[in-house]
């Protein structure tokens, strides 16, 4: 199990939340997703196997937000 915090531009809202613990809660491998809307950080628990950092970024990066 890895775990990953990602800065994240653009959140605002808690549809924002719900948007991106949605689509990266879906992906193969992911078991936890924590959105901080105040400190806009993404955090991730998954299996590097089923799962890597660039699917994750880029997953968040579909829903419209900036990750850097």
């Amino acid at each position: 199990m890895k775990s990953v915090v990602l800065n994240v531009n653009g959140m605002s809202c808690s549809h924002c939340e719900n948007a991106i613990k949605k689509a990266v809660g879906a992906l193969d491998g992911v078991d936890k997703v924590s959105v901080d809307l105040q400190a806009k950080t993404v955090a991730v628990d998954y299996n590097e196997p089923n799962t890597n950092l660039d699917e994750i970024r880029n997953t968040i990066e579909d829903q419209g937000y900036d990750v850097f």
